[in-house]
């Protein structure tokens, strides 16, 4: 059986350990956050955005390559599935974890989860993809509780300097 047929039955992690907004100690916390319109064009976007500014951090190419894809997936998705005039990004690197955080501005009919899509489906994978990279990953109510914040926790390396 193969990791994405395997992954069919992955669920957001909604009691993994979240990486707290405020009151960490932790001096070598890196951060990052963007916005860009709710167009399709903006997943390219975010997606160059994260890959440069990973590569600042000294991040290695496999963790930039898996943290854009995440970020391309989770993008696309509130761009196509939500009422959002711009879609936010932030990024946050806290010792060998990369939290991610994608925020649409309105309510989808559902709530994303992942699902198994037939072979000639052209999309439905892309929790599937962001489950098999993330250690964990979950949705919660945004800040204003119209919205909603998808967030995926990645690991990473730096690279030595």
């Amino acid at each position: 059986m193969t990791g994405i047929a395997h992954s069919c039955g992955v669920v957001p992690s909604h009691d993994a350990p979240s990486l707290g907004r405020y009151g960490s100690s932790t001096a070598a916390r890196l951060q990052d956050a963007f916005h860009f319109p709710a167009l399709n064009t903006s997943v390219a976007e975010a997606r160059r955005r994260v890959a440069a500014q990973l590569r600042e951090w000294g991040i290695d190419e496999v963790a930039c390559d898996d943290a854009q894809l995440v970020v391309s997936e989770l993008f696309t998705n509130a761009v196509r599935h939500t009422d959002s005039e711009k879609v936010g990004c932030q990024l946050r690197l806290s010792g060998a974890h990369l939290h991610i955080e994608v925020t649409d501005q309105g309510h989808a009919a559902t709530e994303p989860r992942a699902r198994c899509s037939g072979a000639d489906e052209e999309s439905g994978r892309g929790l599937l993809l962001v489950g098999v990279l993330s250690k964990a990953w979950g949705v919660r109510p945004d800040d204003s509780g119209r919205g909603r914040v998808v967030w995926a926790d990645l690991p990473h390396g730096r690279l030595p300097h």
